[in-house]
Order: structure tokens, then sequence, then C-alpha cells
């Protein structure tokens, strides 16, 4: 869904040839978002700020909150909103209150505790595999292929057509939902690619369509752990990123038996875990 605030005109110095001469450009927006959550008693609790392109907030939140293990099902969640803090803005737009359901049972130390299980690095690999192995179960083996590789090769050329922000700005990463014939399904942009693709989720989450058992991820950047850790969350079967996957991405795609393809181009990709899905 577009924003008006996804992107920033600004004044730039621009050095070409020699010459210098001052014009507009546009850069990608970047602004803070607190999430929060509210209790079924009343009690509103913030639970992280991340920094953020605006628009998909709803989505984000959301996102979040099932991606780290603190919302199981689309029912756990009354409603998302902005909050309302006053005069003189009464309407926080990078402030979203998710208020839960009379019973779901919501940790908000657990963030803060099993934070460097959700960074790309990580204090121990097999930590973090062990962490997401509490919420999260390996994929089922596949059986047969899911789709084909020259398929998979031809999907960047698709999400770059439909990177609207990006083609304005070069600012942005994004990750886009593919069916297996190929189908582009969905995409979010953010400054963060982690953000991006807990917009990605969080919009199937709210919509009640997880798991995503037979959809494929592709990542416009490389595939870190946390991003694997949010498709194995998520349920999706294919990952596939334009740049280079890291070790514990590697490691988590093996452990969960999910396809993880890296340096994805229409002239070949390598494929680093679970090759069977792919013919």
């Amino acid at each position: 869904m577009s924003d008006p605030r996804e992107a920033r005109r600004v004044t730039v110095q621009r050095l070409r040839d020699g010459t210098r001469e001052a014009c507009g450009d546009e850069v990608a927006a970047e602004e803070p978002l607190e999430i929060r959550v509210a209790f079924a008693d009343g009690t509103v609790r913030p639970l992280a700020v991340t920094m953020r392109t605006p628009g998909d907030d709803f989505e984000l939140a959301a996102g979040f909150l099932f991606t780290e293990g603190l919302l199981k099902r689309r029912d756990d969640v009354l409603d998302v909103s902005y909050c309302v803090d006053g005069k003189p803005e009464p309407q926080l737009k990078n402030a979203v209150r998710v208020t839960l359901r009379v019973g779901v049972a919501c940790d908000p130390g657990r963030v803060a505790r099993n934070f460097y299980t959700t960074s790309s690095c990580g204090v121990c690999g097999k930590a973090s595999l062990d962490a997401l192995a509490i919420h999260a179960e390996p994929l089922p083996v596949p059986q047969a292929p899911l789709l084909s590789a020259a398929l998979l090769q031809a999907l960047p050329e698709r999400l770059r057509a439909a990177q609207a922000v990006f083609e304005r700005t070069g600012g942005l990463h994004a990750a886009a939902l593919f069916s297996a014939s190929g189908e582009l399904l969905d995409v979010r942009e953010d400054v963060g690619r982690h953000n991006a693709l807990d917009k990605l989720i969080g919009a199937r989450f709210l919509s009640d369509e997880l798991p995503l058992r037979d959809r494929v991820l592709l990542v416009s950047g490389r595939a870190s752990y946390e991003l694997l850790q949010k498709a194995v969350m998520a349920g999706i079967p294919v990952v596939a990123a334009v740049g280079a996957p890291s070790s514990l991405a590697v490691e988590t795609a093996e452990r969960f038996n999910v396809t993880l393809a890296g340096f994805l181009r229409a002239s070949g990709c390598n494929i680093y875990a679970c090759a069977k899905r792919l013919n």
C-alpha cells in the first residue's frame, strides 16, 4: 500500500563530469516506529522501537509480534491502531498499539531477553537455532519439486518491476511473496530488510492466511539468519535472495528444511539447502 510518507524530496548538489548543479532528488524516508501492546486489563506497555519507512505500519507491528513468537494466531489480536496521546497531534503516526484479546499470554520482556537471537550475528549460532525451535518445527520434507529453477530465476525481474518506491529513490529493500507458478502475490519495501519482511508476513497474519506452505519468498538483498527465522515462523518453504546468504542462514535452512537460493539471477543461482523443491 502506497504511503505519501515513503519518500522525501531534498535538494542535492549533483556532480557530473566536473560540473556542479543544484537539483531536486527523492530519498527513502526513515522514521522511528514504537510498537505498544495493550492488554485486556487496560495496561499498555511499550514493546520495541524500530527504524522504518512509513507505510504498512499495522502490518509491520503484527508481523513483528508474530515472528518474535509473541502472537500465535489472528484471533489473538482485537485491534491495531495508531496511538492517541492527546494534543497537539491526537493521532501519533509513529506509534502503533496492538490490542490483545482476553486470555492471550504475551510477555513483552521476551523480546529484550531474546534480542540476540533475532540479530544477524547472534551470540551463538546453536543457541539461535535452539531458540527458534521452541516456536517452530521443521517444514515437511518435499516429496516432489514445488517449482522449476528456471521459474525461480525469473523472479528478480518481476520484483524489480513492482518496486515503486525503489524506482524513485534507489534506497529500499524489498520482500516479495510469489506463488509456486511465479505469480507475484504481494511486495513490501522498507529501509530495513527485516521490516519489509515483517510487513509482508504481517499482512498475511492479519488476513489469517498463515502458514504459507506453498509460497516463495524473494528478498532484494542478502539472506541473513533474521530473515530465515521469520520465514520459518511463517512456514515459507522457499527463500531466494538476490545477494549472498550468511552461514547461519544456511544452517537455519538446513535444520528447518527450507529451500535456500542465493545470488539469484536470470542466468542462474546457488542452492544452499533442500534442493528437492526445485526441478
